[in-house]
């Protein structure tokens, strides 16, 4: 039930990428946070329209919005993924780069964008955002009920429970 492994590079095991994107492919809104010229945390939501290869996360975003000059200063950015009603959280950190793409915006397309840019992937507002990972972490933990048989369990022994489920960092930096 407990279960904790180090810090491993992103090519350690191809399972934990696997099990990063799929966390992040069915939680697909997240928090990303850039600073901003006063160096504080400017966080917002953003659906993820691709995660790519376990390593690249794609976004639409508005050419107008403080994240595009944000990002001009600081590229480094963090997204947060939080499912609570299940347990599974991940967290990614990487560098950030606002494109204009009409042919990568046209592969992520699709219908329910239109409230944002009417004119369609060729809309002049509309940017392409890439994150590239460079570190990743995620959790995925077990039901109310582990953490009720964790804590007898701690109760009777007097030693603290460990990590309950599941918890991955990745380096994709590392050699």
């Amino acid at each position: 039930m407990c279960e904790w492994r180090g810090e491993v590079t992103a090519s350690d095991n191809p399972g934990d990428i696997a099990t990063l994107a799929g966390l992040i492919r069915q939680i697909q809104v997240g928090l990303l946070t850039t600073l901003d010229a006063n160096g504080h945390f400017h966080t917002r939501p953003v659906q993820t329209l691709e995660v790519q290869a376990g390593e690249t996360l794609w976004f639409f975003t508005d050419w107008s919005t403080p994240k595009v000059s944000e990002l001009e200063t600081q590229s480094h950015v963090s997204v947060g993924y939080a499912d609570v009603k299940n347990n599974r959280f991940a967290a990614v950190s990487g560098s950030a780069q606002v494109l204009r793409d009409p042919r990568k915006a046209k592969q992520l397309w699709s219908a329910e964008q239109v409230a944002y840019y009417p004119d369609g992937p060729e809309d002049s507002r509309l940017a392409v955002l890439r994150v590239q990972i460079e570190r990743a972490e995620y959790w995925v933990a077990p039901g109310r009920s582990a953490y009720f048989v964790a804590a007898a369990r701690a109760a009777l022994t007097g030693k603290p429970a460990g990590i309950i489920g599941e918890n991955r960092k990745l380096d994709y930096d590392a050699p």
